[in-house]
């Protein structure tokens, strides 16, 4: 037989083969299929046998596949191994079970006992061959940590806590001791147990407690409670609840819903129908609202309500009636007199009025008069019996008179005189005993003038051995006084009984009842009414005609004062029969109609005076008092001498009055009175104080000495006998004086008609009578300007045209006047005005000249003037006199000057000035006062920056006159043109004007002027040529002209000084899809993703010239590109082969393991293979994730392994070998390299090879006949190998 390597078949051959069938019958065993092949026929063995008629049970346990102690069990073609059992130790010690401890098809997979979570109450397994252990979280033990540790085993709790165990913990509970803490070790502090009731607050007091309780408790643990209802609070029945009653709260409306022991204190009234308030003490207001009516007022009442009716008219009616709803009409018609006011009534429904009468009427209409009068002496007796046993009388009355003492009444009875009497105008009642010069037994008096001839009411009362005064007039009319005095009277004084008692009214009998000696009251002469004795009224109808004496009916009293007798300002006193003028200083006389004459000193500027002499001693105090009316600054008013000596002096000093006593201090007033207006001056000198008043104000005082002036002292006015003695004192007065008084004497210098006391006239020089002003003050044409002139006392004044102004009109206010022209500028000068303008130079014809009009006196020592211009060589100002010159000029752009004039000086600025803007110039002497001094340029106003000459020179007086200066230019075609403008020149302060007296409305005035000599006319403002016209800017440029030149402001994305230089080539958006950038004179596209193109107009294919490999399909993104790859490969560019998946389970339960992970039946869990993790194996470990290439290598992540791309300078696995170091050869270089490639090629082609052998499919301990082929044909039983798990299907 011959058997074939590609087929598990042995070919037997015969030699008759060709006339037989060698396979019938079937000569191969255990069901192998025989085959007829040319001369013999050939067994086809199945899986298991083997052998020429596969009579051979291929025994698979030859090769010991079965691990780790396992009994391999030999089939029929296969093999099954019975995996050995274990011991394991169950919870309880005694208890040994047995178990697999090993599983899988050949005995290789460890049973995992944790599998099962065998570890109790959070334990962790720990699984080793045959067995677990498990370690126990804190509090438990045991194998399988099932026991709780019991920590209260060791009765941690003290002081009999209770003891709670807990896991890996216990607790304490304390709560039935007086204990607290972790233990119940810590006593509780004394409020713990919340000693305190109601809420109350609890404060630990060093083992002790105290209870702060809430108003409304006491007590040491406030668990008593203040019962507030004791007291009885609410009135009128209402029923006290209080707030601490906690089982009322929900039900009583007047409480909160619930209770709150803070707010526990205190109580509330429940207060019966009528009654409300907090304690029920008010009636329900049945005026809310109001029933009354018309504004009447409504006041509630126990059953209702009372409507108080306005007394006013609302709405021009009185209303009545309950509601005040019934208009009252009485007094339609009523017959009320007298100006009595009419009030109507409703009364039962019935309509009336009643009369309320004006004082001085009485009766139901007001028809009978109750006013009588005292024309002279006289009185009223009215007699009354005795009625009390008591001493009693109430008498009041009007009256009205202007006597300052009088009898009002007087009354005797019980043997006591009761009197009310005037005396200094001010009421006075007494009470004295009848025919006794003793003292009054009572004296009341009120302080108030009530003799002013207006009514004046009072009550005098004495009741109950009480003695009252009463003034019933306004309250206001009292003021901060009162209006009100008693006081009580002896019991003692009541006397036996008397004849009927007898009141006299305005006077007394001459030979009546009263005290004898000193001088009697006069009689009232006045008016009375409504006069009330023991409340009766006296009527003058009514009484006997015996006992009215000199009294008559009415009040005939004529005020005298109505007819304004006193004149000049006299205060006018009623004297009822007459009236008396109170004058005010100067005036005298009965009407106050003559005025002390004026004395003038002074008059024509002589020398004026006057001497008084003193007849009578005068009192230690002593007032001085005059009029004084003058324009004299200084002068001798006043002067008091003796036989020895002056002792006062008053005189006026700058003006202000001053007053001397002996050697004393002055004493100087505050203010002047020179001003031509009449002044009141006076002083008082009181012991040893002298004070000073002008216009009744205090200036001042001084201390002094007690001034005695006595009889024969000489007063001298206006100044003494000398003129030297006169002159210390600021000469003679000039002035008026008036009214000159010392105490009450008065100083006459010219007598009046009306005799007053006065002191003689001994001597009077030059003083005349008058105030007139001197006649050599009168106008003689003083004003300037226009003004109009009128005298004033001692002066003249001015009415000044307008717009000027001065004492004299002399000052002008010439700019007001507007005599510039619009365009020119106007100043003010001390005698005129100036107009100040720029002007413009163009050429030689723009040149100007100008010399001073000879009234220049002046030293001219400085120049100014405003530039502007852009030319770099210039002159500006140049004059010569002979070899003195000054020439101003712009050289280079910088300004300089050069001055010829006793010695050479020269000016540079130390900037340009020919930019084309305006800069002012400022030349000047440092000492103008020197004939010679260094001078200094100061431009644009910076100090700093100025500059200044190194020698002197003299100053620029020798162009006062005679000498042309030129402005604009050296001269008239002599070259060096001003191109540019000025502004007014200044030589020394004065103006080389651009104006003519042609171009200015009003004449100048001032003297020093320099005249302007050319004939040209200058060039007013300041412009330039019109260089923007027409517009010299491209591409939509702004042209400005900046004065001789100009700038274009250029549209965005032009440039260049005419905008023709294009900038911004952004400025179209060229860029489609992508952002603009500048680049010299182009641009730049950045393009968006997935587009190109020099403008970004194209889209981008991402997909073509893709790398996808091994069939992946590319798929387009937004920037980039994906790749889809086919079934068995995998990667972002579809380049690493896909791993294997493998399921297990059945279709209820099922797991899939990816990457070539091993999937476990019985654990469904998955074992992956090196390089991926996860549940499913289905994440691949990123071993580049850890960057470990060093040195910039790129790390390139392979399955369970990476490879460093190392720049060309490092090499090693990590690119840690430096290659530019000494010490490496270039032949270690090369050998490195080549191990590296190798190294690459090798783990390519493994992940290759362990990629193709996982994609075979797995067996069970399967015969493999290419293995066995490759051995050989013939196969012993002992020399039979393991079979691969791992082969093709055949």
């Amino acid at each position: 037989c011959i058997g074939f390597k590609a087929f598990r078949e042995v070919l037997c051959m015969s030699s008759n083969a060709s006339t037989e069938d060698l396979c019938s019958p079937n000569p191969c065993q255990n069901r192998a299929i025989c085959r007829i092949r040319g001369d013999g026929y050939s067994c086809f063995c199945v899986p298991g046998f083997q052998g020429a008629h596969c009579q051979i049970d291929v025994n698979e346990c030859v090769s010991q596949p079965c691990r780790n102690g396992a009994t391999c069990v030999d089939r029929v073609g296969t093999f099954s191994c019975l995996c050995p059992r274990g011991s394991l130790h169950s919870p309880l010690p005694s208890d040994i079970c047995t178990a697999l401890m090993f599983t899988g098809p050949t005995c290789v997979l460890e049973i995992d006992e944790c599998q099962s979570q065998p570890c109790l109450n959070g334990g962790s397994c720990h699984d080793y061959v045959g067995g677990f252990s498990c370690t126990c979280l804190p509090g438990f033990q045991g194998h399988q940590c099932e026991i709780n540790i019991n920590e209260c085993q060791e009765q941690p709790c003290q002081n009999g806590g209770h003891c709670i165990d807990g896991v890996n913990d216990f607790s304490c509970d304390c709560s039935h001791t007086a204990f607290t803490g972790k233990h119940c070790e810590t006593p509780l502090p004394p409020c713990q147990s919340e000693p305190c009731f109601n809420s109350a607050i609890c404060e630990d007091n060093q083992g002790n407690y105290s209870c702060e309780c809430w108003p409304g408790f006491e007590g040491r643990q406030c668990d008593i409670d203040i019962s507030e209802c004791d007291s009885a609070p609410c009135m009128n029945g209402g029923r006290c609840i209080e707030r601490s009653w906690q089982a009322l709260y929900g039900s009583e409306p007047l409480l909160p819903e619930h209770y709150d022991p803070q707010h526990a204190a205190g109580y509330i009234c429940s207060c019966p129908p009528g009654k409300t308030g907090f304690l029920c003490e008010e009636l329900i207001n049945h005026c809310d609202p109001s029933p009354c009516q018309n504004g009447g007022r409504c006041e509630s009442d126990t059953g209702g309500y009372i409507c108080h009716c306005l007394i006013q008219r609302h709405n021009g009616f009185l209303y009545g009636g309950v509601n005040c709803d019934v208009r009252l009409v009485g007094c339609e018609g009523h017959e009320c007199q007298n100006q009595g006011s009419c009030s109507p009534f409703l009364l039962d429904g019935t309509h009336g009025y009643t009369c309320s009468c004006s004082p001085g009427y009485t009766g139901p209409l007001c028809k009978t008069p109750t006013t009588f009068s005292f024309e002279r002496k006289g009185y009223l007796l009215l007699q009354s019996p005795l009625v009390d046993t008591e001493m009693s009388c109430n008498i009041t009355l009007s009256f009205k008179t202007v006597l300052p003492r009088a009898m009002l009444f007087q009354r005797n009875s019980r043997g006591l005189l009761l009197s009310l009497e005037l005396d200094e105008g001010q009421l006075q009642l007494t009470l004295s005993k009848e025919a006794s010069t003793e003292s009054p037994i009572q004296l009341l008096e009120l302080p108030h003038n009530v003799t002013d001839g207006e009514w004046h009411s009072v009550e005098a009362v004495l009741g109950n051995w009480v003695l009252t005064l009463k003034l019933l007039d306004d309250s206001g009319s009292c003021g901060s006084q009162l209006c009100h005095k008693e006081a009580a009277v002896q019991t003692t004084l009541a006397g036996l009984a008397s004849p009927p008692q007898n009141t006299f009214i305005g006077g007394v009998l001459q030979d009546s009842d009263g005290p004898s000696e000193g001088a009697p009251l006069p009689a009232f002469i006045g008016c009375m009414r409504d006069v009330f004795v023991d409340w009766q009224l006296v009527v003058p109808e009514e009484w006997l005609s015996d006992s009215a004496v000199n009294v008559s009916p009415g009040c005939s009293h004529r005020d005298h004062c109505l007819d304004v007798p006193c004149q000049n300002r006299g205060e006018c006193v009623n004297l009822w029969q007459s009236y008396q003028c109170r004058c005010p200083r100067p005036y005298e006389g009965q009407d106050c109609e003559e005025e002390h004459v004026t004395a003038r000193f002074g008059n024509e500027d002589s020398q004026s005076y006057a001497a008084f002499t003193i007849t009578d001693d005068l009192s230690h105090n002593l007032s001085v008092s005059l009029f004084v009316r003058t324009r004299r600054h200084n002068g001798l008013l006043l002067a008091l001498a003796n036989s020895s000596s002056q002792y006062l002096h008053m005189w006026l000093e700058d003006g202000r009055v001053t007053v001397q006593l002996d050697n004393f201090e002055s004493l100087k007033a505050e203010g002047a009175i020179d001003d031509g207006e009449v002044h009141f001056v006076r002083v008082e000198m009181e012991k040893d104080r002298i004070t000073l008043y002008v216009a009744a104000e205090k200036q001042g005082h001084v201390e002094g000495r007690t001034v005695k002036v006595q009889a024969g002292d000489t007063v001298y006015v206006g100044g003494l006998l000398e003129s030297r003695t006169t002159s210390v004192f600021g000469g003679y007065f000039k002035g008026c004086i008036q009214d000159l008084r010392i105490n009450d004497r008065r100083l006459q210098f010219f007598w009046l008609d009306t005799s007053v006391k006065a002191f003689p006239l001994e001597l009077m020089v030059n003083v005349t009578s008058g105030c007139s002003g001197g006649q050599r003050l009168q106008c003689e044409n003083p004003c300037l300007n226009g003004g109009l002139c009128y005298s004033t006392w001692d002066d003249f004044a001015c009415t000044c045209p307008l717009r000027t102004a001065g004492r004299r009109c002399e000052e002008v206010r010439w700019c007001e006047l507007s005599p510039c022209p619009m365009d020119a500028e106007c100043r003010m000068l001390n005698q005129g005005y100036e107009c100040y303008s720029n002007a413009t130079f163009l050429n030689e014809s723009t040149v100007l000249s100008y010399q001073g009009n000879g009234q220049i006196s002046r030293n001219l020592t400085n120049l100014s003037l405003n530039l502007r211009t852009r030319k770099r060589n210039v002159a500006i100002l140049h004059a010569q006199n002979g070899s003195a010159f000054v020439t101003l000029s712009v050289q280079d752009g910088f300004l300089s000057m050069e001055l010829q004039n006793v010695s050479t000086v020269s000016l540079s600025s130390r900037r340009t000035v020919s930019d084309g803007e305006w800069h002012s110039v400022q030349l000047f002497m440092a000492a103008p006062w020197a004939l010679t001094s260094r001078w200094t340029l100061v431009l644009d106003e910076e100090i700093e920056e100025a500059s200044t000459s190194r020698r002197k020179g003299g100053n620029l007086d020798f162009l006062r006159q005679d000498v042309d200066i030129f402005v604009g230019g050296f001269a008239p075609k002599a070259g060096w043109t001003l191109v540019g403008c000025l502004g007014t020149v200044e030589l020394g302060g004065i103006a080389l004007p651009y104006l003519s007296s042609s171009d200015v409305n009003l004449p100048r005035l001032q003297e020093e002027q320099f005249i302007q000599t050319s004939l040209n006319q200058p060039l007013l403002g300041c412009s330039g040529a019109p260089l923007c016209e027409p517009n010299p800017c491209l591409n939509g440029g702004e042209c400005q002209d900046l004065f001789n030149t100009y700038n274009c402001s250029c549209a965005e994305g032009w440039a260049g000084r005419r905008c023709d230089f294009y900038t911004n080539t952004c400025a179209s958006n060229p860029c489609v899809h992508g952002n603009c950038s500048v680049s010299g004179l182009s641009y730049e596209c950045t393009c968006d993703f997935g587009y190109a193109g020099v403008h970004c107009e194209e889209e981008v294919d991402m997909c073509e010239n893709h790398v996808c490999a091994h069939g992946g399909t590319c798929l387009h993104g937004p920037d980039r590109y994906a790749c889809l790859c086919a079934e068995n490969y995998t990667g972002p560019l579809c380049k690493r082969p896909k791993l294997p998946v493998s399921v297990c389970g059945d279709d209820i339960r099922n797991y899939t393991c990816f990457n070539g992970g091993n999937c476990t039946e019985r654990e469904l869990s998955c074992d992956c293979p090196p390089g991926f993790i996860g549940h499913r194996c289905e994440q691949e470990v990123d071993e580049c994730k850890s960057n470990p290439c060093l040195n910039g290598g790129y790390c390139r992540n392979l399955i369970n392994k990476f490879v460093c791309v190392c720049d060309m300078s490092y090499a090693g696995d990590t690119c840690q070998t430096d290659l530019t170091s000494g010490g490496l050869s270039s032949d270690l270089l090369l050998s490195v390299s080549l191990a590296s490639v190798v190294l690459l090629l090798v783990l390519i082609f493994t992940s290759i090879g362990l990629v193709m052998t996982l994609n075979r499919r797995a067996t069970h301990g399967t015969y493999s006949p290419s293995r066995q082929e490759k051995e050989g044909s013939r196969v012993e039983m002992w020399s039979i190998i393991q079979p691969p798990p791992v082969e093709r299907l055949i």
